[in-house]
């Protein structure tokens, strides 16, 4: 049986520590955000996810949800209940407006929050994922009546939500689709069409289940410009607000999947369902791309708890599993073997994946951190660069992590050796439940594309070339500390391999496209690699402050930091110069066969 321990300390030092949380605490939000009651409520959060969700976990894969045949799904056996647990405990409403029954707190917290319950079941925190989605999208676009209707009760977790984009034929292309909304004469709209891969779509966790659906309006254009979008509750609501008589939106099948098997993922099937329409007509996109954004940050999130777990669990066998002798001589000389972890490439492993962890929990709280303060921040000029700095991460977090994350579960199985291969151990599930966030939301391609193709040129490159200054600064500032020399050096040279790969596609993507495409999965990775070690060079700085303070009994967490910090540095951003090389390449050889000799 797999184990999990939330990063709770982790969590505290890189908030308290190095974001400096409690700075803010003269902005909406932040003064109910004390160091006390952050402390309480992530640590709150970390037990109910080891004791209440992560027990679940194999449960929900063995058994996965059932359809019946009146098109009801069933949860794997604990999930209502583990969903009612949530729901009492407020987890959903955290940072959501007090006005429709939240909580108002920063939505930093429901990050890190997030990321435990992530960690302790992905299958079972995608049902509130989902929620938190289309409440952001409603919260934004819909007007004060579809906001008083569906929040209350979204927040409160009595009600559920969803997402419905992709269609049998289309995925990204979303100008494809089909789905029709027939305007009534009440100001409603029939929609009727058919939506795949619909998370949560169907289930028993909630008393209603709240569908925003794309769909183009009869006579609106084709292609994206003409589709909109609606609110398509599974019960329409009677004249007290309550859920009444079933609507017309069914699920047609549950997708047999690799793996997330306690999700629902769904096959929706609208026939002329009642829908009301969510934002202006023919701008629907605007409104699902809210929801679709923090979707992208929330699987990036995924990526970076399953990594997590992972780790924890290749550690615990690694320091017990007794196999072989040390290189250097004997370090158990009491037993028969030494355990692993003694193994320098066992150790490679675990740090590999250790580095990554830790800087990218940082990148994923800074950049919630700048969510937040793009709203809230007295400053205008604040406000824009924290949005400038949200629309940036936004693809690196969910592409980098993502594809981390896989590769971080693949190689914490390798620990494991033959035992990584067999279900009892776990591994094997985190591999397969980490598959599906390289994909959704986006499939990393797409992300790395968005990256060259929209983030770097937008308002005049206003965004990375704030980034570029921001490191530089850093690096500028340290550059006569011989104790941050081991971390600076490394920043500056992937930051400068990060400005050639950038100039090198102002020359040459412009007048041939194909090499902004074929450069674009190896700049989003190379950009990831240069956040991440910016992130591990903050860190550094503020772990030798406080050792050189005393370190307060915390000297070992402290000296772990820098450590693991160093090993990235060494081992881990070297690797923008060969995505570098490989950019400078072109797209010549990638485009020169036919399709044929494929």
């Amino acid at each position: 049986m797999p184990v999990y321990q939330a990063p709770v300390a982790d969590t505290l030092f890189i908030l308290n520590d190095v974001l400096g949380f409690e700075r803010y605490n003269n902005l909406p939000g932040f003064s109910d955000a004390t160091p006390d009651i952050v402390e309480a409520i992530l640590g709150e959060a970390g037990r109910v996810a080891s004791e209440v969700f992560h027990p679940l976990n194999q449960v929900g894969d063995r058994e996965g949800c059932t359809r019946h045949a009146d098109g009801s799904v069933t949860t794997p056996a604990g999930f209502a209940a583990a969903y009612a647990t949530f729901r009492e405990g407020g987890w959903g409403g955290l940072s959501a407006d007090p006005e429709y029954g939240g909580q108002g707190l920063p939505h930093t917290l429901s990050a890190a929050v997030n990321e435990f319950i992530s960690s302790s079941n992905m299958s079972f925190a995608m049902y509130p994922g989902l929620t938190a989605g289309a409440i952001a999208a409603i919260s934004l676009h819909g007007d004060e009546t579809q906001k008083r209707t569906y929040l209350p009760n979204m927040i409160d977790g009595i009600w559920t939500g969803t997402m419905n984009l992709t269609e049998p034929h289309c995925g990204t292309d979303l100008g494809l689709l089909r789905s029709k909304a027939a305007p009534q004469a009440d100001g409603s709209y029939k929609i009727s069409g058919q939506k795949i891969f619909i998370s949560a779509g169907e289930h028993d966790l909630s008393e209603n289940i709240i569908h925003l659906v794309l769909a183009r309006v009869e006579g609106s254009p084709e292609g994206v410009k003409g589709i909109s979008l609606f609110i398509v509750p599974k019960f329409v609501l009677d004249e007290s607000g309550k859920p009444g008589t079933r609507n017309g939106v069914s699920c047609g099948s549950i997708e047999e999947k690799m793996g997330i098997h306690g999700n629902a993922t769904c096959v929706m099937n609208y026939d002329e369902a009642t829908g009301y329409l969510i934002g202006e007509k023919d701008k629907g996109l605007r409104a699902m791309f809210t929801m679709m954004n923090e979707a992208r940050l929330g699987v990036g999130i995924q990526g970076l708890a399953i990594s997590e777990i992972a780790y924890q669990n290749a550690v615990v066998y690694a320091k017990d599993r007794i196999q072989g002798r040390s290189l250097s001589g004997a370090k158990a000389p009491d037993k028969k073997a030494d355990p692993i972890i003694v193994h320098p490439d066992i150790r490679r492993i675990l740090l590999t994946i250790r580095s990554i962890n830790e800087a990218g929990r940082a990148l994923v709280l800074w950049t919630a951190l700048k969510g937040d303060l793009s709203h809230v921040a007295d400053d205008e000029k604040e406000r824009q660069a924290a949005d400038d700095w949200m629309g940036l991460m936004t693809p690196i977090i969910k592409g980098v992590l993502t594809d981390k994350g896989f590769d971080n579960a693949v190689m914490a199985q390798q620990v494991y050796g033959g035992h990584g291969y067999v279900a009892e151990w776990g591994m094997e599930q985190f591999v397969r439940d980490a598959r599906i966030a390289q994909i959704y939301e986006g499939a990393n391609g797409i992300q790395a594309l968005d990256l060259v193709g929209r983030k770097l040129a937008l308002n005049g490159g206003r965004a990375v070339q704030a980034f570029f200054a921001e490191v530089g600064a850093f690096c500028e500032e340290h550059r006569n500390d011989e104790k941050m020399a081991p971390f600076t050096k490394g920043i500056h040279k992937g930051s400068k391999d990060l400005q050639q790969a950038t100039m090198w596609l102002m020359q040459n993507a412009m007048m041939k496209p194909d090499n902004a495409g074929a450069a674009s999965t190896d700049y989003m990775h190379m950009f990831g690699l240069v956040a991440l070690g910016y992130m591990w060079g903050r860190m550094a700085k503020v772990a030798q402050e406080k050792i050189a303070a005393g370190a307060n009994g915390h000297t070992e967490f402290l000296e772990a930091k820098l450590v693991t910090a160093r090993f990235f540095m060494e081992r881990v951003m070297p690797e923008t110069a060969a995505h570098l090389a490989r950019i400078e390449t072109g797209s010549d050889t990638m485009m020169a066969m036919s399709a044929d000799a494929f």
